[in-house]
């Protein structure tokens, strides 16, 4: 285990990040998300955590380890055409995951992911999270775009609300 940064992950309050990442920023997100959806067959779900949780710092979790973590328990998995991402913001470590089901990741790049993770890292360090975010959302729908366009049956099978935990 990292001392350091766990100390961190448990000092530190999370309305350090919530500050960041206000009512109007998440409001602006899951608008970006349904206007996204709109133009592909994909599900895109967007999660903000502040700090680990204990047993992550304990095992010392990476941020993608987590991201997976998530992806996993919020079922972002359990789509028709195994077509969800996950887009992960870790406040503390200042780290940003993109994870796709398997349809995606047979079509796109990890290296498509990593350029919008640390596009959307570089908006964020000017403080400029809702640009960033919005961005990143428009970056991975037009991938899933590409490879899943929409049709005229296109149902939305995860919540478009970002998750702040």
């Amino acid at each position: 285990m990292n001392l350091r940064r766990a100390l961190k992950h448990l000092a530190m309050p999370d309305w350090v990040v919530k500050r960041c990442f206000t009512a109007s920023v998440v409001e602006g997100i899951e608008r970006a998300i349904q206007a996204s959806e709109y133009l592909h067959r994909g599900e895109v779900r967007f999660v903000i955590e502040a700090g680990l949780p204990l047993s992550a710092l304990l095992a010392d979790q990476t941020s993608r380890a987590r991201a997976v973590e998530l992806f996993s328990v919020l079922r972002v998995w359990d789509t028709a055409e195994n077509s969800g991402v996950l887009i992960y913001v870790q406040g503390f470590d200042r780290q940003v995951e993109i994870v796709a089901d398997r349809g995606v990741a047979a079509q796109v790049p990890q290296r498509a992911w990593e350029v919008i993770c640390r596009q959307m890292e570089a908006c964020f360090r000017d403080g400029r999270y809702e640009a960033g975010a919005v961005g990143a959302i428009a970056a991975v729908g037009g991938l899933l775009a590409r490879h899943f366009p929409a049709r005229e049956d296109n149902p939305n099978e995860l919540p478009d609300r970002p998750l702040v935990l």
